[in-house]
């Protein structure tokens, strides 16, 4: 008999201390209060007593202790939540990454598995953590979060909760040592906590959340929509895939990453050229994006060819930052062809925002 999927809640803020974990406490409390199964399948206190408070009466699973350079560690034991079943758990920092040698690497991996068993899961996050968001959160806070959760796992959520407190309201927490403790608060003052990164931050969330409610109401997708991200073995490629991945997520179109080489297959390119270009493909394919390999000497007449074929509306392409030197000025050449070629279809050329 096919088990049905279960279903997904995720409870999301802005920085730590909002109250995305007390939420998700309360919520299994009152599940709890009406007769349903629910579990604690991971929960990170961080000393705030407040919290701990509202995990009083629920069953926790316990975490599995995992040996990694001669150190203890744990972690959620989801093959023990998966045994015991629940009909609801609750899990703790979607994004976390978990130590080398547990079964799979992201915390929202085990989340799937536990969906995929038919256990419904609530769940917390940041909006840092958002893959799409990435290139923009480096620019508001100065800071490379490293731990993400792809786009179209977030879209796998039945339901998305934003918990909201002013960035005023946040650092007078912070302050008063609710969120952390006074050294580790310092050092967040340093970091995310400054009012106008959380103010930037707050406002992304909100635009997150009003989105996905847009998209949950929408009766269907815009078929004619789709875009085609180049890809090239430039670093800048990561942020332009990022960029087309989210408008298409806006416009709920199909999405495409496509690099051009003149020989057949990578195998003909230089190494590094080669190990670049297999990095940023993998990534796009880890965002869900359908990526294509054309053979080709001439890359705009190839590009804009497989635009015309497959119905592109749109054309993301990147834009040198020095074009004086001789190999950026090529990629240059590049943009101008295919805007003088893709009559008809939308052309954005994007500007590494690292550089």
């Amino acid at each position: 008999m096919t088990v049905a999927e279960g279903k997904l809640k995720v409870i999301l803020g802005y920085a730590a201390g909002v109250g995305k974990t007390f939420r998700m406490l309360e919520e299994g409390q009152a599940l709890r209060a009406e007769g349903r199964d629910v579990v604690v399948g991971y929960f990170e206190p961080h000393g705030r007593r407040d919290t701990i408070a509202k995990t009083e009466g629920l069953e926790t699973v316990p975490r599995k202790i995992i040996s990694y350079r001669d150190r203890p560690f744990e972690e959620m034991d989801t093959e023990a939540i998966l045994d015991r079943r629940p009909e609801i758990c609750l899990v703790d920092e979607f994004p976390h990454t978990n130590v080398p040698g547990t079964p799979r690497a992201k915390r929202w991996e085990d989340v799937l598995m536990l969906l995929e068993a038919g256990i419904d899961v609530i769940t917390t996050m940041n909006i840092q953590h958002l893959e799409s968001l990435n290139d923009q959160v480096r620019e508001v806070s100065g800071i490379q979060v490293r731990e993400t959760v792809p786009d179209w796992v977030l879209k796998r959520a039945n339901d998305i909760v934003f918990v909201d407190l002013t960035p005023g309201a946040l650092l007078n927490r912070l302050d008063r040592g609710v969120v952390y403790a006074p050294e580790k608060a310092q050092r967040a003052k340093e970091n995310f906590f400054k009012e106008p990164t959380l103010a930037a931050l707050r406002e992304m969330a909100l635009r997150q959340t009003a989105h996905e409610v847009d998209l949950r109401q929408q009766a269907s997708p815009k078929e004619h929509e789709r875009i085609l991200i180049h890809i090239t073995d430039s670093p800048s490629a990561v942020g332009l895939i990022r960029r087309g991945r989210r408008v298409a997520d806006y416009l709920r179109a199909d999405c495409f990453a496509v690099t051009v080489i003149p020989g057949p297959g990578l195998t003909s390119l230089p190494i590094e050229e080669r190990e670049a270009l297999d990095r940023h493909l993998d990534f796009a394919r880890k965002l869900h994006i359908d990526t294509r390999i054309l053979d080709a000497e001439n890359a705009a007449e190839a590009l804009v060819a497989f635009a015309r074929t497959n119905g592109i509306s749109q054309i993301f392409l990147s834009k040198p930052q020095r074009p004086k030197l001789r190999f950026l000025a090529a990629k240059q050449l590049l943009a101008m062809q295919v805007l003088r070629a893709a009559c008809g279809i939308q052309v954005t050329v994007v500007a590494d925002r690292q550089a």
